[in-house]
């Protein structure tokens, strides 16, 4: 875990956990994510090319890369929307230790939260129903869901912890879209997952609405949750990762400790043209 940072804003408690099966296997595995020599082919083309990279519980880790670099790709191969390339010798995918998953099971275990999920949420649901909707994997809740007093306590307790409680009886389509993002990172929250994994968590977000977000993030991180932001912008590098990956044309480029691998040469190299890089008190930011 790591350490505490004084100018995190702070929520008295943690986030409130469900108790699991489920539960139980992650804390028992040694990897939360784990790929050996996945190589994921999409219309003849390779979109991932032989990629090994694991996640232990508890680290944070940026994956970082230009747009069409994979990225999103190995997200839908976490999820198992895509799936590795059949025969390939020594390919392995494991999620906390398992190679194979019931896919809505699967959605409750992983905590995802993107951008195209939040244009499928921007419509006029309530607040509170679109992190409810968390423990069906379904957006919003339907007729065939039994809501226990239960799940909306803690529906509610994790919009508390991310300090938007006051947004439970509001419709999504009628606030910020900093706001919005925050009630996506409670419905990733409410099952309670070992991972949380944002896909370009920055989009549309002004000066104070990244702000904010960015401190959210790095209460999670503090509370024991591993982090995995996979971004092409270096200023959503919270200060708690500790570990980058670099990614370009489907294929690992670099992967080590942030202050090794986030440097000119590296990132010039990855993205193609000259780059300079700025470090500020945890925080980085690149320029051409």
């Amino acid at each position: 875990m790591v350490k505490m940072i004084e100018n995190i804003p702070q929520t008295p408690g943690e986030i409130p956990q469900t108790p699991g099966e489920t539960h139980e296997l992650h804390m028992n595995a040694e990897y939360l994510l784990e790929l050996r020599n996945v190589t994921v082919v999409r219309g003849g083309k390779k979109i991932l090319d032989s990629v090994s990279l694991s996640v232990k519980p508890g680290e944070h880790v940026a994956i970082i890369g230009p747009n069409g670099s994979g990225k999103s790709s190995l997200i839908k191969t976490f999820m198992k929307e895509y799936h590795p390339l059949v025969g390939a010798e020594g390919t392995v995918l494991k999620i906390m230790g398992r190679k194979t998953w019931h896919v809505f099971e699967l959605r409750k275990m992983l905590g995802i939260v993107s951008g195209d999920l939040q244009q499928t949420c921007c419509r006029p649901i309530r607040v509170l129903d679109v992190v409810l909707s968390g423990f069906f994997s379904s957006i919003g809740i339907y007729y065939n869901h039994k809501v226990t007093p239960e799940m909306e306590v803690r529906a509610r307790e994790v919009l508390s912890f991310l300090e938007v409680a006051w947004l439970a009886d509001r419709l999504m389509s009628e606030i910020s879209t900093g706001e919005a993002r925050k009630v996506l990172i409670a419905r990733a929250l409410v099952n309670d997952p070992q991972v949380l994994i944002l896909d370009e968590p920055s989009n549309s977000l002004d000066l104070k609405a990244l702000h904010t977000f960015r401190e959210s993030v790095r209460k999670i991180a503090y509370s024991g949750k591993s982090v995995v932001l996979v971004t092409h912008d270096l200023q959503d590098v919270i200060p708690e990762i500790s570990r980058v990956i670099l990614i370009r044309n489907g294929r690992v480029f670099r992967d080590g400790k942030k202050e090794e691998i986030l440097t000119d040469a590296n990132l010039s190299e990855l993205f193609s043209l000259p780059v300079k890089v700025l470090e500020n008190e945890g925080y980085y930011q690149a320029w051409t």
